[in-house]
Formats: structure tokens, C-alpha cells, sequence
């Protein structure tokens, strides 16, 4: 990906007039775009690592693999947050790792951590470089130098099943390449978070993602059935069956532990056959109330769609701003989207019941077209942000979860605070939301939120999401769903899992990485 951007240069465009047009129009800017900077510009914080440990990780992984060079280094300076992006786009000496490493397989990452360790040498496992949680930042925390450590050349199929429809992906492989993989086989993943092109397997499994199509496939923790983790204290294969008695699931804790607690090299997964057909249709409904009572209805009852997303009014009328009219068919309210995939009879079926019911919880069927245009677009958004900030347009999204129960107090809540925080500021925003991932007992909600930059626009931020933070551990919200905790969520860990939580987990930090060099600044308080 570019540097100070998300995605690569052709997915960037300038904004449509109409958006451009209703910016200058509701938040006062010019509508005249920045110049961004050539990466060879930009000014680095100098390279702290000393010769003898450039000698020491070459040793380990090949001279070829230990890179030191500007633009690596840069590529690695961290995820793409929006304060992420905002840093890189002042004037200011980047912060980046000290040295990049690049090993070739699971030994060879054991003797990166274990050189690291003995000579006090932090490390920040990097796949895709797409947390928009600080959770890639090259944290140095005391340490003298800090090495990303690169997993890309871990890409490969190395086992398929198709008796038991599970595969042996290794941790550096991206979603599209894994998709390649199970496809040229027949089997597809089915995992398909916004951060899709880039986001690697080991960070999937790092973080506890969650797909667009969650709905149907499950979280990717759902899917995991064995992980190879590499520590500094040694090896972990853990999980041999699709269940198993044999005390406390440590899947389940290196899952979400954000190369924490150690590297994920290798990861074996639920996988299924590719689709035999795929059924598209959105809908109506009158207020965001109604369209969520109906997506419980149709959870709760088993005839969850395999994508079954719902936008707010707000987030509707943000839409057709920019499209126009959805598919040719004017939307009053909230616009639902629902896709269906399996066996034709499968999908047929499935979708008969959903839509049943749908339509009896006060949906009106607007046919498959809205829900292909959004199909369409779904890796696009990233893209649209970078261009608001480019315009002078503060724009970020968050997450969190809740039950069925608390869902409209944790919305109403999240909406309150963002909009207190930046009205105080003199930026009041839009706040949009919408419900992408739902469960029987409760769903997620994300938020994206647009204001006016002030002159410091990260100081901006903070203010509003250390308000927004407040609100939703108030509210009895998770602090993340699916973004993870990196360096921003971790200020509410304590809260989220309680003092002895927070013990328990610096316990095992101690067993698995004594030195603390792994990932430091991140997840545990």
C-alpha cells in the first residue's frame, strides 16, 4: 500500500462534485484538495539498531532479508488509522522501525524472537499494515530499537482436507491470495472484511476479524481450528480437533493477542466448497428501529441471510448523496442489505425464509440491485476517507457490540457523545452508523464520523474518542468488535475485563515473552 494512504494509487480518485459541493456547502471548507508529499521526502527518525544486531538478525534470516532502507521503512511505520494518516501527512519526522525483517518460515521467526529477546530488541509482527488501532506502531516502550517483523514470505497452502473442509494457510498470506489458493481447489474462505486486499491470515487470526459475510461463515476466530505460534519461550501447536475437553481452549488466547503474546505463523481454518450460486436483495424500512427489531427476528429465527447488514437514516441518505437513487428505486428510512450463497435449493430456500420474514417485520423488498451496487463497492470506502482528508474533512470510524436488548441506548449514547465532543470543539459532525455483524443474543455497531479539521486534527480526534470510549464502556458496549485494541482501546482494557483480568493476562505475558519485546504497548495495560 502507499504510505500515507490506504490501498494502492489507482484505487485513489478526487471527489465527486456533488460530495465536494455538499462539504463546502455543510462544513465550511474550501473543497480544495492537498498536495500530498513524495515518500522520499518525508524524514525518518534515524535507525537506532547498531551494526553487531544487523550483523546478529542476518544470521538469522539471510542479510537479503534485514532491510534498513527508507522506504521500507516507512512502508512499516504503522497502520491506517486516520491519526495515523494525519501524522504522516505533517511535516514532522516519521517515526518508523529501526530495521525490517522478512523471515522465510516458522524456525526462522523462533530465532528472530530469540536473538530479540536476548538483546533487548522490541518486536512488532506486521502483516498487512491495516490496523486502524495503533495496533502496528513501532512501539519502542524502553527498549533501545524496535524491527518489524515482516511475515510476507509465510504464504502458502500447505494442506487441504477436503474430506473435512479445513486448510493450512501460512500467516502471511492475504485474503486474495488465499482466496486464489482455495479456489484453484473449489473451496473458498468466505472472509471478507473491509480490510480484505491487504490484511494478511496471521493478522485475521491476530485480531479476532470479522467479515462481511459473518453472518453466514462466522468470525474468523470461528474458523480457526489450529494455530502455530512462534514465542520467545518456544513453540505452541495448539488445537487438535474441531473441539475438545482437554481444559481451557488456548486457541481461543492467542486469538486476539495482537503479536502480544507471540507470532502466529500458520493457521488451519474452516473452509467451504465455492458457492454454487449467490442471491442478492435489499430493503426498506422506516426507521432504524423497525430495520433492527427485523434483523433480530431473523437471526433469532435461524434464517440468517450470509450478509445481512443495516445503515441508519443518516448513513442511507449519505448513500444516495452519492449514487443517487439505489439501483433506480428511491429509499425513504434505512436500507438493508441481504445476500444469500450455497447450493441453488439452499440458497432458494434460505432466502424464501428470510425474506418472509423480513417482509412481515415491516420491510419493503427493493430488489438485488442495491445490494450488488453495494457489493460493488465494499473495499471503496477507505478510498473516500483518504480524500476527505485530503479536503480538509476530519473522518474515522469505530466500533463496538452490544445485546439485542441495550442496542438503541449504546447507539443513542455513542451518537450523544460524538456529537457533544466535536460540537464543543466548533466542528459539529455527521454521525453515521450501522449494523454489520449480528449474532441470536445482540449485534455490532459501527460508526463513521465526519467534521470540519480543526488546525490540529489528531488533538480533535482524541478529545472525541476518549469521550466516545467513556460512553461505550458506560453503556455497557464492548471498547472493539472486530477492529481490535492495539495502543488506542487499550486506556479501557481494565475496564472491558477487570483488574484480575488484566492480571491474568500479564501473567501469561510473563511465561510466553519474560523480556517483554513483543508487540509492547499494545493490548495489555
Amino acid at each position: 500500500m502507499v504510505w500515507d494512504a490506504w490501498g494502492i494509487p489507482s484505487g485513489h480518485a478526487p471527489l465527486p462534485e456533488k460530495i465536494r459541493t455538499l462539504l463546502v456547502q455543510v462544513f465550511g471548507v474550501s473543497g480544495e484538495s492537498v498536495t500530498r508529499r513524495d515518500e522520499g521526502n518525508v524524514p525518518l527518525r534515524a535507525s537506532a539498531l547498531s551494526q553487531a544486531h544487523l550483523t546478529g538478525l542476518s544470521a538469522v534470516v539471510g542479510p537479503e532479508c534485514v532491510r534498513t532502507d527508507h522506504r521500507t521503512r516507512l512502508l512499516h511505520a504503522g497502520g491506517k488509522s486516520t491519526p495515523d494518516l494525519l501524522r504522516r501527512r505533517s511535516p514532522d519526522s516519521q517515526d518508523a522501525p529501526d530495521a525490517v525483517v522478512f523471515p522465510g518460515d516458522h524456525d526462522a521467526v523462533l530465532g528472530v524472537l530469540s536473538y530479540c529477546a536476548q538483546h533487548g530488541v522490541a518486536v512488532v509482527p506486521f502483516g498487512g499494515g491495516t490496523s486502524v488501532v495503533g495496533g502496528v506502531d513501532p512501539a519502542r516502550d524502553g527498549f533501545e530499537a524496535v524491527v518489524a517483523l515482516d511475515l510476507r514470505r509465510l504464504a502458502a497452502l500447505t494442506e487441504l482436507d477436503e474430506i473435512s473442509h479445513t486448510a493450512t494457510l501460512g500467516a502471511g498470506l492475504t485474503g486474495p491470495q488465499a482466496e486464489e489458493l482455495l479456489a484453484a481447489r473449489g473451496f473458498s474462505l468466505g472472509h471478507f472484511p473491509q480490510s480484505f486486499e491487504y490484511a494478511s491470515i496471521g493478522g485475521f487470526a491476530a485480531t479476532r476479524s470479522s467479515g462481511q459475510a459473518s453472518a453466514g461463515y462466522g468470525r474468523f476466530d470461528d474458523m480457526i481450528q489450529r494455530l502455530r505460534v512462534a514465542t520467545p519461550s518456544g513453540t505452541m501447536d495448539l488445537g487438535r480437533a474441531p473441539a475438545s475437553a482437554a481444559g481451557p481452549d488456548l486457541r481461543e488466547l492467542f486469538s486476539g493477542s495482537e503479536g502480544a503474546l507471540g507470532v502466529i505463523t500458520e493457521v488451519t481454518l474452516r473452509v467451504h466448497p465455492v458457492p454454487e450460486t449467490v442471491a442478492y436483495q435489499a430493503w426498506s424500512f422506516p426507521d432504524f428501529a423497525t430495520g433492527a427489531a427485523a434483523l433480530r427476528t431473523v437471526v433469532q429465527a435461524g434464517a440468517a441471510p450470509t450478509v445481512l447488514r443495516l445503515s441508519d437514516e443518516a448513513e442511507t441518505g449519505l448513500n444516495l448523496a452519492r449514487v443517487g437513487d439505489i439501483g433506480g428505486a428511491p429509499v425513504a428510512g434505512c436500507l438493508a442489505v441481504t445476500t444469500f450463497e450455497g447450493t441453488a435449493a439452499h440458497v432458494e430456500a434460505r432466502s424464501a425464509e428470510a425474506s418472509a420474514l423480513l417482509a412481515a417485520a415491516g420491510g419493503t423488498a427493493l430488489g438485488e440491485q442495491p445490494a450488488r451496487e453495494w457489493e460493488h463497492g465494499r473495499f471503496a470506502a477507505p478510498y473516500l476517507r483518504d480524500a476527505l482528508l485530503d479536503t480538509g474533512i476530519l473522518c474515522e470510524t469505530l466500533e463496538t457490540a452490544t445485546n439485542w436488548s441495550n442496542l438503541a441506548d449504546l447507539k443513542a449514547a455513542v451518537t450523544a457523545a460524538l456529537t457533544e465532543s466535536l460540537r464543543g470543539q466548533g466542528t459539529p459532525p455527521l454521525v453515521m452508523g450501522h449494523i454489520s455483524h449480528t449474532y441470536p443474543t445482540g449485534a455490532s455497531l459501527y460508526f463513521t464520523i465526519i467534521a470540519k479539521q480543526l488546525d490540529d486534527p489528531i488533538t480533535q480526534w482524541h478529545i472525541a474518542k476518549r469521550a466516545v470510549g467513556d460512553a461505550i464502556t458506560a453503556a455497557g458496549g464492548t471498547i472493539t468488535h472486530h477492529h481490535a485494541v492495539g495502543r488506542d482501546h487499550r486506556p479501557w482494557m481494565s475496564g472491558e475485563i477487570g483488574d484480575l483480568g488484566v492480571r491474568v493476562l500479564r501473567a501469561v505475558k510473563q511465561a510466553v515473552d519474560p523480556a517483554g519485546i513483543l508487540n509492547p504497548g499494545k493490548l495489555i495495560p
